[in-house]
This record gives structure tokens, sequence and C-alpha cells, in this order.
């Protein structure tokens, strides 16, 4: 039988060592998300990126945060959301694969589709920073599928090598 609560043994797990490698992972995987927004982009060129508005809903004006690289002008406060928000995913993600293995399926895919369904399926309409999914073009949805299990993807192959590198030892279910 599948059991998604199937817990690891205490003394198996490294807390330490998965809040490591989910703040690595989430901080390389926020830039593997970024790169695949730019390859297909997640929203037609008429709507503003949700953490844009979230930040200009709080009253702070987006150009004052902002820095210019090489001749553009980069908004650092929507990446700032963007990284903060993969950053405690990820970390999120690689304590509860301490405790849970079942978080793992699929190399951490299964995880990255609950994510998407929850964020962009729920939360960001609720908030108003996105129409609701059966209203959004179907470019929208598979970049945002895409872009997140990759995201995902990344965030699973980094806590699992820093996990066995650093501890010399398999996950915790293998223990």
């Amino acid at each position: 039988m599948f059991n998604l609560f199937v817990r690891t043994k205490p003394e198996a797990r490294h807390y330490g060592v998965a809040f490591f490698a989910g703040i690595m992972g989430g901080l390389i995987s926020a830039f593997v998300k970024s790169g695949t927004e730019g390859i297909m982009p997640p929203r037609t060129p008429d709507r503003i990126a949700p953490p844009i508005q979230m930040i200009q809903d709080m009253g702070i004006d987006i150009h004052n945060l902002v820095y210019t690289y090489s001749d553009q002008v980069i908004n650092w406060g929507g990446s700032l959301v963007h990284i903060l928000f993969s950053i405690v995913w990820a970390v999120l993600y690689c304590v509860a694969a301490e405790i849970f293995p079942k978080v793992k399926l699929w190399q951490g895919l299964a995880f990255g589709i609950g994510v998407t369904i929850l964020f962009h399926g729920i939360v960001l309409p609720i908030l108003n920073l996105s129409p609701a999914a059966w209203n959004l073009p179907f470019d929208e949805l598979f970049s945002e599928l895409i872009g997140t299990l990759l995201w995902m993807w990344t965030i699973e192959v980094f806590r699992r090598d820093l996990r066995n590198r650093l501890t010399k030892k398999p996950d915790p279910e293998f223990l």
C-alpha cells in the first residue's frame, strides 16, 4: 500500500544538512526557474508578474527596486520575491524529505505539481495576482508547469547530492 505518511527513523535524519541543501537548491533553482521563464514567458505581455503586483499592492514603489546591468533596467524586487519563495519552499521540501520519504516521489516532481496547483490554481487567484487557472492561456499553464518541474527537480538534485556528500550516508529511509 502507498502510504504518504511513512516516517523515517529520527536518528537517521540530518536537519542541518537538509536546511543547507534547501538554501543552496532553492537559490540555484530560482535561477533555473527564471531561465525557463526567459525561454517560455509565463504570461502575456499585458499582465504584470505576480511578485511585482504583490510588492505594489503592499504600497511599495516598484520603480525604486531597480538596478542597471549591461544598460538594462533590472527589477531586483520581483527577483528577490522569487528567490525567497524558492528558498523557503526548498527548505520545507528538504526537511520534509528527511521525515517523509514519499515527498520525493518522482524525484520531487509530484511535490512540484502540488506547488503548481497550490499557487497557480489557488493562492494567486485568491490574492487577485492571477486569473483562475481555467482562464489562463495554455502557454502560461505549460510554462508554469515546465518551469516549476525543472525548479523542483533542481532542488531534489541538490538535496540528494549535498545530503549524500555531507553525511556520507544514503537517504534516511534506507538506513
